[in-house]
């Protein structure tokens, strides 16, 4: 059973509000919510019936859509997913879904060997893998790198759509320094990923310049269609993270040239897997491996340096070999202080 772009946002929207066990759904609220939904995502000013979400809540329930949703109602009013733990998103494929995949997987794959392509190589993997657990029941050889903790995968699509839309947005926003969280009228630029989290790039209605936002320190996001977007004239956004690491990066700040010494054990490890992708080798022997990188110096960069621990030194330039020294230093204090933990 096909379904339309309208009733999707529709069913996601509800499943939304029964996973919210903190407050009781009547139908009425469930109208109302859905009704905003698709104002914000679609413009559509029409109300909702009551007809209509009932009978979204029988497609849910029913084999029809794959959902099978165990959908309950309490005191004849209230309602609300019978397992606190589902979600629609987590059913399995319906056989129409995986006949749709299989073809965009076929498509792909013609791909995969250009040069330009490059890139969709993991991308095809890891969707041949879903549709293997998907035919399989589960199982799966390939273990990709997840955090099934992270925060903020939610607000990644609706920052998508606003950078398309040139939308400014107003988010509720709460840095890891601050008590609580506060109000900010933000104009995204770009997504960036780094290390399973993900990040948006932009500039703060009150504040100059570019800044760059955690998308799991973003309590709401509402679009603000009357507030004027202002356009990104401040940094390319398409090079503006070609020299750096992670993704800290100050207004007209250069990179430097890093040298790095790496002992032979690891070298290999770095050949293998450069730290950036500036990396030149500039001198090997019995030692290690003496290489180079042309990066911003940032918080992100000191951690990976640290990360290798004694194996790793900076030999260039010295301000940078002076302040891993006393990361160190202090490292070396705390391990020495008697203080014993205990459970």
């Amino acid at each position: 059973m096909p379904i339309n772009r309208l009733a999707l946002i529709r069913y996601k929207t509800i499943d939304n509000c029964l996973q919210n066990r903190y407050r009781k759904w009547t139908l009425e609220d469930l109208m109302d919510a859905v009704s905003e939904a698709l104002y914000e995502y679609e413009g559509i000013r029409q109300g909702i019936s009551k007809r209509t979400i009932q009978l979204d809540l029988q497609n849910m329930r029913s084999e029809k859509l794959g959902y099978n949703a165990p959908i309950v109602v309490t005191e004849r009013k209230y309602y609300s997913y019978e397992e606190p733990n589902y979600s629609i998103t987590s059913t399995a494929l319906s056989r129409q879904d995986l006949n749709t995949l299989n073809e965009v997987l076929g498509v792909l794959k013609q791909f995969k060997g250009f040069g330009h392509f490059q890139e969709l190589a993991g991308m095809v993997t890891r969707l041949e893998d879903k549709l293997y657990k998907q035919k399989h029941k589960g199982v799966s050889y390939i273990d990709f790198e997840k955090n099934e903790l992270l925060k903020g995968l939610e607000f990644i699509d609706p920052v998508h759509k606003a950078i398309i839309n040139k939308t400014s947005l107003l988010l509720s926003y709460q840095s890891f320094k601050a008590a609580k969280p506060s109000e900010i009228v933000f104009f995204p630029y770009l997504l960036k990923e780094y290390r399973n989290r993900w990040f948006v790039l932009g500039s703060n209605k009150k504040a100059c310049g570019i800044m760059n936002l955690a998308l799991d320190r973003i309590v709401a996001i509402n679009e603000l269609p009357g507030e004027l977007y202002l356009e990104n004239s401040a940094v390319d956004i398409t090079t503006h993270y070609n020299d750096v690491i992670g993704v800290t990066k100050m207004p007209g700040q250069k990179p430097h040239t890093v040298v790095l010494h790496i002992d032979k054990e690891n070298a290999p490890y770095i050949k293998t897997k450069p730290l950036h992708h500036s990396q030149a080798i500039l001198k090997e022997d019995s030692g290690g491996m003496i290489f180079s990188i042309k990066v911003v110096w940032n918080f992100e960069l000191e951690r990976e340096i640290l990360g290798f621990g004694d194996k790793m030194k900076v030999l260039a330039p010295k301000r940078l070999s002076g302040t891993i020294q006393s990361h160190y230093k202090n490292a070396l204090k705390k391990y020495q202080r008697t203080d014993e933990w205990s459970s």
